[in-house]
C-alpha cells in the first residue's frame, strides 16, 4: 500500500477510535472547543492551560502555532496518571505520529516517559531551538466546549496522543510551563486530534490578546467566534492559501519530513503610499526549504531577511517623515524608533503608515496598522516592531506574535487556507472580549 494511503487509513482508524471512545463517555457531542491564552509579560510567550491525566491535572503550556504535537515534561516524576499508556513499537499510533524510532528504557521501575518497547518522537523547544527524544504516549485530555459565545461543560478525549520530554527542554519557556501545545500541520497536533475525536471540521482559530492582563482565545472547530459586544469576528475574514514547506523547520526531524508550520504567499509589501522594492526570490520557498513567509507565535516580533528589513524600514522612515513624525535613537531590540509627541491616535492605534502584505492578488492584503506595528518602549518613544533577521535566515519573513494580536486567524486545514481579519479594532472589539466569565 502506498505510504499516503496507509497514513489515511491510520488516520481514519484513529478518528473512529477517538470518536467512539469519547462519545461513549459523554452524553453530548460538542460542536467546538475553546481554551484561553495569556501573554506572559516577561517572555512575551503565549500560554494556555489544559487539563490532562487521571485524576486531571491543570498544565500551563506555551502555545506553538506551528508545533508538531503536544509535549510535556515527564522526567520530574510528578507525572502520575492511571490512564497513561505508552505507544507500543510498530503500533498504529506510532505510524500515525510518524515516530522517528523505537526502543526501551533502562530505568526500573518503568514510569511515564520511560517504558520498554515504545516508539519515540523528537519533541523540540521552538523558542530555544533545542530538541530531544521523547516517548509517544496517550492520556486523558480535557477542554471546555463552547457555542462560540461562552465556555460550556468540560469534555474529554480519553486517548490523546502526545510526547514526553526531559525537564531540560523547558529551559527558555515561561515560568511554570510544563511543555508546549503544538497546533501545527500534523496528524497528532491538537487541531487534527480534536477534529478526529469529535468529528469537527478541521478548522481552528487563534485570537491573541495584546494585554498581559486579559485573556485571548483559541477555538477548535467551526465558528461562530463571538466577541463582545456581539461581534462574530469570523464574519468578514479574508482568505489566502496555505503552503507546505517541503523541508521541516523543527530543531530536529527525520529526513524527508515536511514542515508543520503555516506558510502563506506574500508577493509584495507596501508601506503607506510606497511599494517596497524586494528580491522576489526571497518570497518563494525553494527546494531546500529556504525563503517564504510563515506565521509564528513563538517569535515575539516579525523578523525580516536583511534586505527586506532595510527596504521596509527605509520606506517606513520616509513615510513617517512626511507626517512630521520625528525619528529618535534606537532602543534594543528595535532599530527604528520615533518620538510619539507628533503621533496622532486612531481607532487602530498610533497614526503611522500602514504596512500591507500583498497576497495572491492586488485585492487580497493583510494590513498591519499602528496597533500592531508600533511598540511603546517609554513614555515618549515608540519603535517599529520589526527585527533584522540577517542575510541568510531559513525563512525570509516570520510574522511574529505582536503583529497577530487583536487579529483573528482562522485556519481551515481541509481547504489549506487561512482567513485573517486584520485589526479587530476596526470592528470595535479585541481578542480579550471572549466572554469567559459566564457559561452557556
Amino acid at each position: 500500500m502506498a505510504q499516503s494511503s496507509r497514513e489515511n487509513v491510520l488516520f481514519l482508524l484513529l478518528l473512529t477510535f477517538s470518536a467512539t471512545a469519547s462519545l461513549a463517555q459523554q452524553s453530548f457531542r460538542p460542536k467546538a472547543l475553546v481554551m484561553a491564552v495569556t501573554k506572559d509579560a516577561s517572555t512575551l510567550q503565549y500560554v494556555t492551560r489544559i487539563s490532562q491525566r487521571t485524576p486531571l491535572v491543570p498544565l500551563n503550556l506555551v502555545v506553538d502555532l506551528g508545533g508538531q504535537f503536544m509535549w510535556v515534561d515527564c522526567e520530574d516524576r510528578t507525572y502520575v496518571s492511571s490512564t497513561y499508556r505508552s505507544a507500543p513499537c510498530r503500533s498504529a499510533q506510532c505510524s500515525l505520529a510518524r515516530a522517528s524510532g523505537c526502543g526501551s528504557c533502562l530505568e526500573s521501575p518503568a514510569r511515564p516517559g520511560c517504558n520498554n518497547n515504545t516508539c519515540f518522537l523528537l519533541p523540540d523547544n521552538s523558542v530555544t531551538h533545542t530538541a530531544t527524544s521523547g516517548e509517544l504516549a496517550s492520556d486523558v485530555l480535557s477542554l471546555s466546549s463552547t457555542d462560540g459565545s461562552t465556555p460550556g461543560r468540560a469534555t474529554t478525549v480519553p486517548s490523546f496522543l502526545f510526547s514526553c520530554a526531559g525537564t531540560f527542554l523547558l529551559d527558555g519557556l515561561t515560568g511554570g510551563a510544563k511543555g508546549m501545545a503544538g497546533l501545527g500541520r500534523t496528524r497528532i497536533a491538537l487541531p487534527s486530534q480534536l477534529a478526529a475525536a469529535f468529528s469537527f471540521r478541521q478548522k481552528f482559530a487563534v485570537c491573541l490578546s495584546s494585554s498581559t492582563s486579559s485573556r485571548g482565545v483559541i477555538f477548535f472547530g467551526d465558528g461562530p467566534y463571538n466577541l463582545l459586544p456581539d461581534v462574530d469576528a469570523s464574519a468578514s475574514l479574508i482568505y489566502t492559501p496555505l503552503f507546505i514547506n517541503p523541508v521541516s523547520t523543527a530543531a530536529a526531524y527525520s529526513q524527508g519530513e515536511p514542515s508543520s508550520e503555516y506558510f502563506i504567499g506574500v508577493k509584495a509589501i507596501t508601506v503607506g503610499s510606497q511599494a517596497v522594492t524586494l528580491n522576489k526570490t526571497l518570497l518563494v520557498i525553494d527546494k531546500k526549504g529556504n525563503g517564504g513567509t510563515k506565521i509564528s507565535t513563538v517569535n515575539p516580533y516579525t523578523i525580516l531577511e536583511r534586505s527586506i528589513f532595510t527596504a521596509v524600514t527605509a520606506a517606513f522612515i520616509s513615510e513617517s517623515a512626511a507626517r512630521n513624525i520625528t525619528r529618535v535613537a534606537a532602543v534594543v531590540p528595535f532599530e527604528v524608533c520615533f518620538s510619539s509627541e507628533n503621533m496622532g491616535i486612531t481607532r487602530v492605534g498610533p497614526s503611522v503608515p500602514f504596512i500591507n502584505l500583498m497576497l495572491q492578488n492586488k485585492d487580497t492584503f493583510w494590513t498591519i496598522t499602528g496597533s500592531n506595528s508600533m511598540v511603546q518602549v517609554s513614555d515618549n518613544v515608540m519603535c517599529l516592531g520589526f527585527l533584522d533577521g540577517g542575510e541568510s535566515p531559513t525563512t525570509s519573513i516570520v510574522i511574529g506574535g505582536y503583529q497577530l494580536e487583536d487579529n483573528l486567524l482562522k485556519f481551515d486545514l481541509a481547504a489549506s487556507r487561512v482567513g485573517f481579519s486584520s485589526s479587530l479594532l476596526w470592528m470595535r472589539t479585541t481578542c480579550a472580549n471572549f466572554n469567559f466569565t459566564s457559561s452557556s
